[in-house]
């Protein structure tokens, strides 16, 4: 297995020249995600203030609070609240999921084959072959949240299990969705904390982006998304080099 630091020569010798294109693509990516976002965090505000209004102040009595909470105006705001979140949800596995699985797979195209036009591939990849990458992204969605509900642990460890879901759905479209899963988990199979170990390498530059306010993310995206990318070529390679057994 490959060090961290070969992983990242790897991601910077390709983004060398493609700064410019990636941290578009990456803003463009992030303005996808707030469209997702941003509605379920303004509703939920709006709960909030209109519960402290309704009980009279923020500290109310547990009697002022029920009241409130029973209230016809709040629970007019709470079948909003759920509206728009069942909407939120709908519209981000059917945007949201395929985009990020075209992200993913336009920074390996890349490093792969030095192909730069990273936001269009980011569109054609995750919109061609459209249902089966929306049900191969639900479902591995599924999965990781039923093995979150039994202990959070569990999830962490499917959810790097079947990273490379994304990957293998674009570069084998003749699997199905489960078999797309089932082969990242035999690729993941002793590299799990080898995935971890690389998110890790990237914590200083994490705190970093922090105290710029998040602008920095637009430049350590593309980064982590590069390298991640390597991996998943390493992992591949292991998995060709042991007859891809299962």
């Amino acid at each position: 297995m490959k060090t961290n630091q070969e992983f990242k020569n790897a991601a910077l010798g390709a983004l060398r020249g493609n700064w410019g294109k990636a941290v578009i693509a990456t803003l463009v990516y992030i303005l996808i995600l707030s469209c997702f976002t941003g509605p379920s965090a303004y509703t939920s505000t709006m709960m909030q203030k209109e519960m402290i209004a309704l009980s009279g102040h923020a500290s109310g009595s547990i009697y002022q609070m029920t009241n409130a909470l029973s209230s016809p105006e709040f629970l007019a705001l709470q079948q909003k609240a759920s509206r728009t979140s069942f909407l939120t949800t709908l519209l981000q596995f059917l945007i949201f999921m395929p985009f990020t699985l075209g992200f993913m797979n336009a920074f390996r195209k890349l490093l792969a084959v030095g192909d730069n036009r990273i936001l269009w591939n980011s569109l054609h990849i995750g919109f061609s072959n459209y249902w089966h990458k929306v049900w191969g992204m639900l479902l591995m969605s599924i999965f990781i949240a039923l093995w979150t509900l039994l202990f959070i642990i569990p999830g962490i460890i499917k959810a790097f299990s079947y990273a490379m879901t994304p990957y293998i759905l674009e570069e084998n479209p003749e699997l199905s969705a489960n078999e797309a899963i089932h082969r990242s988990r035999m690729m993941m199979r002793g590299h799990k904390f080898d995935l971890l170990w690389l998110y890790l390498g990237f914590l200083g530059w994490f705190i970093l982006c922090i105290l710029t306010a998040g602008i920095g993310f637009l430049w350590l995206n593309p980064y982590v998304e590069t390298a991640k990318a390597a991996f998943y070529e390493e992992v591949k390679a292991d998995y060709a080099l042991n007859g891809g057994l299962d």
